[in-house]
């Protein structure tokens, strides 16, 4: 500006970006649909094998007779139920790649070949 009484110049307005087709990948909805199933599947899986530990704590703390006393031929129910610790966190881990297999892996899929087509358009421009 040369003189304090000429108006200001007008800044350059920014061009006028294309809009893309579809969201962004980050935001897309079946982000939130996997992030959810993911978040129900671990907590399904933790509180069954955490569950049954506390449970088994829980009654070796407060209930000792219970624990002690004999199922057959000398096995207590303290130690059958520690022997059942096991089978028990199978079954979680067999929870967990079941409820994947069933409800994570199409939606993974899904996501997994928008995000292949959406790079192959990428790149044809």
């Amino acid at each position: 500006m040369t003189y304090p009484w000429q108006p200001r110049p007008r800044p350059a307005e920014p061009p006028q970006r294309r809009m893309p087709r579809q969201r962004p990948l980050g935001q897309h909805s079946d982000i939130r649909l996997l992030r959810g199933a993911y978040r129900r599947q671990r907590r399904v899986a933790s509180l069954t094998a955490l569950g049954y530990f506390t449970l088994f704590l829980l009654l070796s703390a407060f209930a000792p007779s219970l624990m002690t006393s004999t199922v057959s031929g000398g096995l207590s129910t303290g130690l059958l139920l520690g022997l059942l610790q096991v089978p028990v966190t199978c079954l979680a881990i067999a929870l967990y790649e079941h409820s994947a297999r069933r409800r994570l892996d199409p939606i993974a899929d899904r996501i997994r070949r928008q995000s292949e087509l959406d790079a192959k358009r990428e790149t044809a421009r």
